[in-house]
């Protein structure tokens, strides 16, 4: 009995120690099965409580009076499947009739302090199933990305969502996205991630930094072009649009639109094309899209809107081209000037990270989702990277990117730098690598850098 006593005590200790200390390996050993023994034991009653149970159909009803049985209790939704995750529970239920899934949507809090989980969440698959995914810790507050991920062309894991599932940025469902964040909110960790993710992939890599270069040079081995201030910027972005017309003009004369020719067939844009004849799709990364709209005279003012032009036109036109835009900035607003409200429209993508005031949530947010502005204000000043993301359906979701260091970012630009493709419109603008640069050469449009 004493060592039984002892062992138990060793298992209790060591529960509480990883709970406190590595949540993760807490829910893996322990807190799974607990939990799953949680909803099971609980499910009656806490969907009774929470509202989400309907009572007995008129035939039930004639049954028990016919045979002299008690009345029937009301039913909650059927529970099609229970599955552990690494970081939760995902519950899939199949509603009752007269049951809505709004209803286990409104009632995801009171669930979560019912089945004392950390965060509750569902959506509906289909019409009458829906899925509640529960998360049994703080998933954000160190993020340990999944060893395996679904990854496929254009499409790049980025961060952790709060319920554990991988947050993607898909580059063929959601071509062009925005993305805000105040000083030291985390916004250039999730930019490096995104490069990071990109590099292994065939993608050419287009870079507009006017802090000097100071963001993306460091990471030049993997771009195919780059700029470091608003003059370049015009010449590349004109040479964008100039490389855009081009490939219109190729998926013109490959369309195939014979008689002969499968409806599958035709072909639409690039990804249409065959893979010999497929020009490599470009992603472009604006990394203060301000210092492109602002001008202090009448020169800078019509650079300005050469600017704002090329890019609203690479928003509205290039996907089909296989042009991606990717626009960080800290604020983003009808301020910045004519042309700016229109490019937004554009960017079906917004994320935001910690902003300053309501109104730059409401530039990202505001024609979206009442809700997601809310979430991007209250935004703790100490959780750098934590974002809001979400898109033109209205869905958003709580995010956050692992932290990848400036040196670890590098690391892997260099070590897939061989597959920076050279493009000839944009040869001008790629970036001059020696071995050694000399210190005090100022950057340019064919800048030497360091790596």
């Amino acid at each position: 009995m004493t060592a039984f006593t002892v062992a138990l005590v060793l298992v209790v200790a060591t529960a509480v120690l990883l709970r406190w200390r590595r949540p993760a390996w807490y829910w893996l050993t322990f807190g799974v099965s607990l939990a799953a023994l949680r909803v099971l034991v609980r499910y009656a009653s806490v969907m009774d409580a929470c509202g989400l149970t309907v009572p007995p159909s008129r035939w039930r009803l004639a049954l028990a009076r016919a045979t002299n049985r008690p009345v029937p209790e009301s039913r909650p939704p059927r529970i099609l499947r229970l599955r552990p995750t690494r970081t939760g529970l995902v519950l899939r239920l199949k509603l009752r009739p007269g049951q809505d899934a709004f209803d286990v949507a409104a009632a995801t809090d009171r669930l979560r302090h019912s089945f004392g989980m950390y965060g509750v969440t569902s959506r509906e698959l289909r019409s009458g199933v829906v899925e509640v995914r529960m998360t049994g810790y703080d998933v954000l507050k160190r993020v340990q990305m999944p060893a395996k991920t679904d990854t496929r062309p254009m499409r790049v894991p980025v961060a952790l969502r709060e319920d554990g599932s991988v947050h993607y940025r898909d580059y063929r469902a959601i071509p062009h996205a925005l993305t805000l964040g105040a000083t030291e909110s985390g916004k250039s960790v999730y930019q490096r991630n995104l490069v990071a993710g990109l590099a292994p992939m065939d993608v050419a890599l287009v870079g507009i930094d006017c802090k000097q270069g100071v963001e993306l040079y460091p990471l030049a081995r993997r771009f195919s072009a780059l700029a470091d201030n608003p003059d370049t910027a015009a010449e590349l972005l004109d040479a964008l649009v100039a490389r855009m017309e081009g490939v219109y003009q190729l998926i013109r004369a490959e369309q195939r639109i014979t008689s002969d020719v499968p409806d599958a067939d035709i072909a639409a844009d690039i990804w249409d094309l065959p893979d010999d004849l497929r020009p490599t799709p470009i992603v472009v990364l604006v990394d203060e899209v301000a210092e492109l709209a602002l001008f202090a005279n009448k020169e800078e003012e019509k650079r300005r809107d050469r600017i704002i032009t090329a890019l609203a036109r690479l928003a509205q036109l290039g996907r089909a081209a296989g042009i991606y835009l990717e626009i960080c900035g800290q604020r983003f607003g009808s301020e910045l000037g004519k042309g700016i409200t229109m490019l937004r429209a554009q960017l079906t993508g917004r994320t935001a990270h910690r902003v300053n005031d309501e109104t730059s949530a409401n530039m990202a947010f505001g024609d979206i989702s009442p809700d997601a502005v809310l979430a991007a204000i209250q935004i703790p000043a100490d959780m750098r990277g934590v974002a809001i993301a979400g898109d033109s359906t209205g869905g958003w979701h709580r995010i956050r990117a692992p932290h990848t260091s400036l040196r670890q970012a590098v690391n892997i630009c260099n070590r897939h730098a061989d597959l920076a493709p050279d493009l000839p419109e944009l040869a001008p603008f790629r970036p001059v690598l020696p071995g050694i640069p000399a210190a005090s050469a100022p950057l340019s449009k064919a800048a030497p850098v360091t790596a």
